[in-house]
């Protein structure tokens, strides 16, 4: 009886979706300092204005990297993408720290990102990370 009850448990908890660490509120006025480059768009609308420098941020969250389609990625990220990297909460929080230096140890290739921001505070990017995650659920 107490398996059952543990595998019924488990199973509405993997189905439910997974929810970042962060605070989308705070993490939508982080953003103010991504669209410069980023923007966010739905299929159905825009989300945030901004630029074309980076790729449309919607539906990043949980996501393969590198896969926005027709976004001209470096080599570097090329290779997170063949390698299968996703961007979890855990690789978000890390790449948007340090993106190139990340993307070597991620990959274990050589190279450079394409985005040279970095955000300072591990907080602030576990909330850019909950605010994006929230445009998406």
């Amino acid at each position: 009886m107490k398996f059952k009850i543990a595998a019924v448990l488990a199973t509405i908890a993997l189905g439910l979706p997974a929810h970042a660490d962060g605070d989308a509120d705070k993490g939508e006025k982080e953003f103010k300092k991504c669209k410069a480059c980023h923007a966010i768009g739905s299929p159905d609308a825009t989300i945030v204005k901004g630029g074309a420098t980076g790729p449309n941020l919607y539906g990043v969250t949980d996501h393969a990297a590198g896969s926005v389609e027709g976004f001209r990625y470096s080599d570097l990220l090329v290779a997170a993408n063949a390698q299968g990297i996703e961007w979890t909460e855990e690789n978000f929080v890390g790449y948007v720290q340090d993106p190139t230096e990340w993307l070597k140890e991620a990959t274990g290739e050589n190279g450079r990102g394409k985005m040279t921001y970095k955000v300072r505070k591990e907080d602030d990017a576990k909330d850019l990370y909950a605010y994006l995650s929230s445009l998406t659920e």
